[in-house]
């Protein structure tokens, strides 16, 4: 089976930017500023109930068999190629702010 060149870019261009946002994410650090507190709320209700049900699910039986089936013979034939892959650098943030 041989790839087509342009089917090679598209996998990159796909690859390259999934790859930077993976790092991105990964490589962050989050420090809280400011602590938060929920708001002060008075409310006088009665609880509610929620709905009883009776679920019966069904029986299910999981087992194996034996069975000949016909499969395709595929030979597949493969080639050493050179292309541009990305190459990312990543320095994460350290403790002291740098």
């Amino acid at each position: 089976m041989v790839f087509s060149n342009s089917r090679i870019k598209w996998k990159q261009a796909i690859a390259a930017p999934a790859v930077v946002l993976m790092i991105f994410a990964a490589g962050c650090r989050v420090e809280q500023e400011q602590s938060g507190e929920l708001p002060d709320v008075d409310v006088d209700v009665e609880p509610g109930q929620l709905p009883e049900y009776e679920v019966e699910g069904p029986e299910v039986e999981i087992g194996t068999e034996q069975q000949e089936i016909t499969v395709p013979d595929v030979d597949v034939d493969t080639e050493q190629k050179e292309i541009t892959v990305p190459d990312v650098d990543v320095e994460l943030p350290t403790d002291d702010g740098e």
